[in-house]
């Protein structure tokens, strides 16, 4: 983060909402949680959130715990009642702690939440409450390899078939067509989404043709060799390595790997859309990023001075600063087409951002179990250990059971 930032939003006054009362004039700090332990990751963050204090008169002390801590240490803290006045979430766990009362509903506090995509918003909404909002966003998409494409006479794939094609002529020894993240976690299930549901599937009913014939591609990009079976074990990183290195000629993966992609001046990538069933369709695909809630307090004037930090945060300036600075895409889409003039990059992210979806919006709390559910069956179809019916018929019977 640079310090154009603070000189943005000093200059806007970066608020967005209705006057908070002479109590407010008494708080002087407030504190922030989020898991930002990235050296880089927190000290730009740590700026942001500085400068959006400086512009409601609050001092904001930033605390960052590893990912995996978060959802814990704030469950601990829903129950000593000592959450911080400000706090991030991944948006999939929004709708798990603000079903146990610990956030506060931002319309009270008079915060914005016009504007916004709507896959957006309802990752931030909890029974048609508004807990969350997110500055930025991230979704899938495509990147491949213009010389290897170039090379071999072939046009970035569109759809599944010329997916399929296209990664089948890419491949040759020492190197596959197309790489994914299909390890038995839940960035393996966060990949196959827009697969899952470009193709009418649903997280609700997993054993069902149109969540087959999506993992039936995935089986046939494995049993032709045009997939490495080691995508079982990569995460998002080593898929991201394997493309750097010339051993794979297109991956799916997310705009936060642009930066390294920009420092390889002798590789020469693109990306486009998640390729989808049938030419014409768009893809729909899951939304990824973080949220920003003020959770219960005693002090009504802390939160309302945390809402208004937020509500900084989620200003234009602010998200058109953030996107640029971590390679994502702004949560307004009157914002995101602005950014998309001056990142051409991140065209592809931008456009499938406007229709990409909440993991949560359709099963609430009970997402994780479902996701659990989708890893387990691509593990065992790519293994061969099953049919991808059988597969995702067991998916369903663990998703739904006790």
């Amino acid at each position: 983060m640079t310090g154009t930032i603070a000189l943005v939003l000093a200059a806007t006054g970066c608020d967005g909402t209705t006057g908070t009362g002479s109590a407010t004039r008494t708080v002087t700090s407030i504190t922030a949680l989020d898991y930002y332990t990235d050296a880089s990751e927190h000290s730009q963050w740590g700026e942001m959130l500085t400068a959006c204090g400086k512009t409601v008169g609050v001092k904001v002390e930033q605390t960052s715990v590893p990912t995996a801590s978060l959802i814990p240490k704030v469950l601990q803290q829903v129950s000593s009642r000592t959450l911080p006045d400000l706090l991030m979430l991944d948006n999939p766990d929004v709708q798990q702690i603000a079903q146990t009362g610990a956030l506060t509903p931002l319309d009270q506090y008079g915060v914005d939440s016009g504007g916004f995509a709507k896959g957006i918003l309802s990752a931030g909404t909890y029974q048609g409450k508004v807990y969350g909002l997110a500055p930025d966003v991230s979704t899938l998409a495509l990147f491949y390899n213009k010389d290897m494409l170039a090379k071999a006479g072939v046009a970035v794939p569109r759809n599944w078939d010329e997916l399929k094609t296209a990664a089948a002529r890419l491949t040759r020894p020492g190197r596959y067509g197309m790489a994914v993240d299909a390890n038995a976690t839940f960035e393996g299930t966060w990949q196959f989404l827009p697969f899952l549901w470009s193709n009418g599937g649903d997280e609700k009913r997993l054993d069902t043709p149109q969540a087959a014939q999506a993992l039936q591609l995935w089986v046939d990009l494995v049993k032709s060799g045009s997939m490495s079976k080691s995508v079982l074990n990569w995460t998002q990183a080593d898929v991201h390595d394997q493309f750097a290195a010339g051993r794979t000629a297109m991956m799916l993966n997310g705009p936060w790997r642009i930066p390294a992609l920009n420092k390889d001046k002798n590789l020469h990538w693109g990306v486009a859309p998640v390729p989808v069933p049938r030419t014409g369709q768009t893809p729909v695909t899951p939304l990824g990023g973080e949220v920003w809630t003020v959770p219960q307090s005693p002090s009504r004037a802390r939160q309302e001075k945390a809402a208004r930090v937020l509500a900084c945060l989620n200003d234009s300036a602010s998200m058109l600063a953030l996107a640029k600075e971590h390679f994502t895409v702004p949560s307004r889409p009157a914002v995101a087409s602005r950014y998309v003039q001056q990142v051409p990059s991140m065209a592809a992210f931008a456009r499938s951002v406007a229709a990409s979806r909440s993991r949560t919006g359709e099963l609430g709390v009970k997402w994780p179990k479902a996701a659990t559910g989708i890893h387990i069956a691509i593990q065992s179809a790519l293994a061969g250990e099953q049919t991808p019916e059988e597969a995702l018929r067991h998916a369903q019977q663990f998703a739904t059971s006790n």
